[in-house]
């Protein structure tokens, strides 16, 4: 009589196991993985810096490989300096929306004009060309 109770005590509990499994839905990697995008980081703050792109050209849109690349925020007047390949590129990403920035480039000692990026353009890559004149590279 003992065996029988524990018997039935038993496939009482794996009916009810079964039953409880049937009514949960089976785990899968879809359900339990976070989107990559997001994983780790909160949806609701988005990266919202913008990155500074372009490049350093004489006179005859050729690059001026090492040419140094000046990025001022107007704010806390602080300098940020980029050293351009033979490509003549330059990158700087992680720029506030708020603010204003003012980059120039300076190659032998003569300076391109100076540009704004303003905390009004909205884009999050904005691509700004520096030109040294002929002039500045006629007086080397």
């Amino acid at each position: 009589m003992k065996n029988a109770i524990i018997a039935t005590s038993l496939l009482a509990s794996l009916l009810l196991a079964l039953l409880i499994a049937s009514m949960v839905p089976a785990f899968s990697p879809s359900v339990l993985a976070a989107p990559a995008q997001l994983f780790g980081r909160d949806p609701k703050k988005v990266d919202k810096t913008r990155l500074l792109t372009g490049k350093v050209l004489d006179a005859a849109d050729s690059p001026l490989p090492d040419a140094v690349v000046y990025l001022t925020n107007t704010q806390t007047r602080s300098i940020k300096t980029y050293i351009v390949g033979a490509d003549g590129a330059y990158r700087f990403p992680g720029l506030q929306p708020g603010i204003d920035y003012e980059v120039y480039a300076q190659f032998n000692k003569h300076k391109s004009a100076t540009k704004t990026v303003s905390q009004f353009d909205d884009r999050a890559q904005v691509y700004v060309p520096l030109k040294i004149s002929a002039k500045a590279e006629a007086a080397n």
